[in-house]
């Protein structure tokens, strides 16, 4: 028992040390790239903006397009206990400072896991084959440990995609989680949407230059890399549990 608890521990420390360096990427990319959302570029998924987003009145709306055939994601949601006071302090911290930003809806927070099907690379299925996906999820889910995560940092993308980054305390790592749902989904896209390591939920999204007035671009970069290290002197550390019953099966 003693050695089989020094390897799962050994496992879980490796994979720690992957997501950090895949964290520690994402936390110079804004830095590297520059903040490419301030000229329309495009998006980690390679789509623009403006396909996504549209901006009317000071207002911003997302861009509602039904998928054929829709996308089916696996995600791993975050009840409101956890997820109104996070949002609350990323609006505290960024509401008064833009105009051009998108909030994700609290009711909405989640980490995404796996694509049975993406824009990418659809794949067509029929409603016994969805129910066969969904009954294939569940048996994994199942065999699964609860999840207990903290907030590793929040950071800001070359993209303004403003993103919370989490670590495992404890239970199944997601590396392991993909790996079985790659096994249980053996039709779902080969090339996945996000790294196997990573845990992540995406927070707001920002779309234009703040309301003070113009900038200079490294300036604009350091009020940017300020208003982050706020909202992480804020919920940096927070901590939660998932588990199984935060499933969700998601298709748009």
């Amino acid at each position: 028992m003693a050695l089989q608890n020094s390897s799962s521990s050994s496992s879980s420390d490796k994979y720690s040390e992957q997501r950090s360096r895949l964290y520690d990427k994402m936390e110079r990319d804004l830095d590297e790239r520059g903040a490419a959302f301030l000229k329309h570029g495009e998006t980690s998924q390679s789509l623009l903006l403006s396909d996504i987003f549209t901006l009317k009145d000071g207002s911003v709306t997302p861009v509602l397009k039904a998928a054929n055939p829709p996308v089916r994601a696996n995600v791993l949601y975050l009840s409101p206990e956890y997820s109104v006071p996070i949002s609350d302090n990323v609006k505290n911290t960024f509401s008064s400072y833009f105009d051009k930003v998108w909030f994700q809806n609290s009711s909405v927070y989640h980490s995404s896991m796996f694509h049975a099907s993406h824009h990418i690379e659809p794949v067509p299925v029929t409603e016994d084959e969805i129910e066969a996906e969904v009954n294939a999820v569940k048996a994994v889910a199942d065999f699964l440990c609860p999840l207990k995560i903290v907030l590793d940092r929040v950071v800001l993308t070359s993209t303004g995609v403003l993103l919370g980054c989490w670590q495992v305390i404890s239970g199944t790592d997601p590396l392991t989680i993909r790996a079985k749902l790659k096994t249980a989904l053996p039709h779902a896209p080969k090339k996945q949407l996000y790294d196997d390591a990573i845990l992540h939920t995406s927070f707001a999204r920002l779309l234009g230059h703040p309301k003070s007035p113009p900038m200079e671009p490294l300036d604009e970069l350091r009020f940017f890399h300020e208003l982050v290290a706020r909202l992480n002197d804020k919920i940096r550390g927070f901590e939660l549990f998932l588990n199984s019953g935060m499933w969700r099966n998601m298709m748009c």
